[in-house]
């Protein structure tokens, strides 16, 4: 079978069969056109998926790699490989003769670093936002928001009035991989949300709204002209902690692992941490472990003083 045939196939068998998300599978459809632009290079774009071999799989990793310029970063290189092992993987499944995808190795990168916040310079990060404007109303909900529930900024941008219940302070998101799960407000930020929203005088859905628009306008907007963009709440959030004198480069997700460190420091169990970060796998979660980890402090201090 021709590679570019096999390739159409597997990610209709994402879609429709694996019920992978739409960013997922026009991820994995990018990386294998990277894959295609490769094979047109050494002369093989109409190769057929039994001739694909090592030699050639190494010879796409160095490609990424001199294409790139050296510029990008292992876990990336790593994505582009995953995606061919798993197209490998399915070519596996479905009777296709081919290089077995544990022929491919990975690169083996550095431990990720994790940037949080603590106590102090959360306070200080809240307290730069100026509660008697709506925009400051909305900042502070959003970053109290993704604090309180460990939201990804995708997930939060993607959220309505409806989905939130205030009254019992829970929802449930849509995460990666399209897996639902549940996530807990406290009582402080349901406040506060609620105060937002009864500060806006729209009948727009988004959860979140940007409030730049001229009134004139507004018969031309719709929801999404007006929900906010994973950059957008980026960019605000650096601008507030540069105000509150943070010198770390923080983003969204920031404060999403400090929620993360916060629960873990105040003697959560992982489990239950992987849980409500929506993390398919322990592994993901234990990042936080090489953070900061309680049990182990309290146990040297036993045995040390």
């Amino acid at each position: 079978m021709e590679f570019k045939i096999g390739k159409d196939k597997f990610l209709n068998w994402l879609e429709l069969i694996k019920n992978k998300s739409p960013k997922t599978v026009e991820q994995y459809d990018r990386h294998l056109k990277y894959f295609q632009e490769y094979l047109k290079t050494i002369n093989k774009e109409n190769i057929i998926i039994e001739n694909i071999d090592l030699d050639i799989a190494e010879g796409f990793r160095t490609y990424i790699y001199k294409k790139s310029q050296k510029s990008l970063s292992l876990k990336t290189i790593n994505a582009y490989m995953i995606t061919l092992r798993s197209f490998l993987k399915y070519c596996e499944k479905t009777g296709i003769q081919s290089l077995s995808p544990t022929a491919i190795d990975l690169i083996k990168a550095e431990q990720r670093q994790v940037e949080f916040l603590n106590e102090d310079e959360l306070k200080k990060l809240f307290s730069q936002v100026n509660i008697t404007t709506i925009i400051g109303k909305r900042d502070l909900a959003i970053m109290k928001c993704i604090y309180s529930t460990g939201l990804r900024i995708s997930e939060l941008c993607q959220l309505n009035k409806n989905d939130i219940n205030l009254e019992t302070k829970e929802f449930v998101v849509r995460g990666k991989g399209r897996k639902l799960r549940i996530v807990y407000l406290t009582d402080e930020t349901a406040k506060i949300i609620k105060e937002y929203q009864e500060a806006r005088n729209d009948i727009y859905a988004p959860l979140f709204i940007r409030h730049n628009f001229k009134k004139e306008n507004i018969s031309e907007l719709d929801d999404e002209n007006l929900r906010l963009t994973r950059f957008f709440i980026t960019s605000m959030i650096k601008e507030y902690a540069l105000k509150a004198g943070i010198l770390k480069d923080i983003s969204a997700h920031t404060l999403r692992h400090s929620f993360a460190t916060t629960l873990l420091c105040n003697w959560a169990d992982l489990r239950s941490i992987q849980e409500m970060l929506g993390h398919a796998s322990i592994t993901t979660t234990q990042v936080y472990t090489h953070v900061s980890n309680p049990h182990l402090k309290e146990i040297h201090k036993k045995f040390m003083n």
